[in-house]
């Protein structure tokens, strides 16, 4: 019985360690990922108050959604001085805190 229980704390500890690791990689993509991840696009409207940008956007493939046009919150309220309406964009979206949000963004090629 004992020999149980060690092997079924062994069993929960490799699943949480195993879990971890897939979180800190859900968090941190590497470049390559992210390069993967970003969409195509062009700003409709900065709004530098609400810290949100309305992006006519491809495939969100990520997110498994279609081309549209939406708003997104953005993580760094810098990327609202990067951008302007009209611009045409590579960025990344995910849900953070349960809203859709900008986590990168660059000037497309």
């Amino acid at each position: 019985m004992k020999q149980l229980h060690k092997i079924i704390l062994a069993v929960s500890i490799g699943c949480s360690l195993a879990s971890v690791g897939t979180v800190a990689y859900a968090q941190q993509p590497s470049s390559s990922t992210n390069q993967a991840a970003m969409s195509d696009g062009e700003i409709k409207k900065v709004d530098k108050d609400a810290g949100k940008l309305t992006i006519k956007h491809g495939e969100l493939k990520n997110l498994g959604m279609p081309g549209m046009t939406m708003v997104f919150k953005v993580q760094d309220p810098a990327m609202l001085d990067k951008v302007k309406s009209g611009d045409k964009v590579r960025f990344v979206a995910d849900k953070v805190g349960g809203a859709l949000t900008v986590t990168a963004i660059e000037a497309a090629k």
